[in-house]
């Protein structure tokens, strides 16, 4: 399953998820001018950055919305660049955070697990309701090596406008969809003792993680919230079961990395490199 590929990826790369939320702004002009087109620069950028950190890193996540604002010529990057993790032999996350219900999620199904925009993982919001808004993407767990992350508790200050609420046994509702998930996690079982339905967990808001963890013991995370929005390396030991069992978003604190060094435009895959290796070690020494 594709989970034990993840899993084996972070025993041997890390945990590092590199987000390719790659805005244009976020190339160097230098480099942004050999390109005929924004999604031509947008796509090399992104290649020239998987070229240089593909060992250090477990896998890819490619922000669907930095591609949509660019239309035809940004989904197209999108789609190129996806199909070059694949080549590379890498696991990549579609953050797409779909979230609806029957033959709409159904088609968001094909649409993000076949064709043009496959890839090997999926986010999706399961807040319509677990298995109106799941059972679509189901499908492809079991019989295409496919994978989800559902969102559960999210990084952003906002997470409490709704995720806290709490029930009548002073439950949080982020602690309810994940026990929902969890039943069906366990149905769909790797050789890592991991689901191949994972979850979204940010780790800023860290207070609850250990109660949390306990409630989700078979899902695999997406750990978003490391690095420019507060998260640290501390707060990822509190989800990994035996040093592993999650993947850590870092976007632009990679992308943007050679901003930080005197001379990094000429030298942005490198610096993204560098950046990489030290956030990896920087959460295997709190392991």
């Amino acid at each position: 399953m594709i989970v034990d590929k993840l899993y084996k990826a972070v025993e041997e790369k890390g945990h590092v998820c590199l987000g390719l939320d790659t805005d244009y702004s976020y190339i160097p002009t230098s480099f942004a001018q050999k390109f005929n087109s924004i999604g031509e620069a947008i796509f090399n950028f992104n290649k020239e950055i998987i070229d240089s950190t593909n060992d250090v890193v477990a896998c890819y996540k490619v922000q669907i919305a930095y591609y949509e604002a660019f239309g035809l010529q940004g989904l197209k990057a999108y789609s190129d660049t996806l199909k070059y993790i694949k080549e590379k032999n890498c696991i990549s996350i579609a953050d797409i955070k779909r979230g609806d219900i029957s033959k709409t999620a159904e088609m968001y199904a094909i649409g993000h697990f076949t064709g043009d925009f496959e890839a090997d993982f999926v986010t999706i919001n399961p807040y319509m309701g677990v298995n109106d808004s799941i059972e679509p993407f189901i499908t492809y767990l079991k019989n295409n090596d496919k994978g989800i992350f559902a969102l559960v508790r999210t990084s952003n200050k906002g997470a409490r406008d709704f995720q806290y609420i709490k029930d009548e046994n002073n439950e949080p509702l982020y602690e309810i969809v994940g026990e929902k998930l969890e039943e069906l996690a366990k149905e769909n079982m790797g050789e890592c003792g991991f689901s191949s339905l994972g979850a979204v967990v940010g780790c800023t808001n860290n207070e609850e993680g250990i109660s949390l963890r306990n409630k989700i013991k078979s899902m695999f995370l997406l750990i978003p919230g490391y690095g420019a929005q507060g998260g640290k390396a501390e707060d990822i030991a509190t989800y990994l079961i035996n040093g592993n069992g999650a993947v850590v978003n870092s976007s632009r604190g990679i992308l943007l990395a050679y901003k930080k060094e005197e001379d990094g435009e000429s030298n942005f895959a490198e610096c993204a490199r560098k950046e990489t290796t030290r956030m990896r070690d920087d959460i295997r020494a709190y392991i």
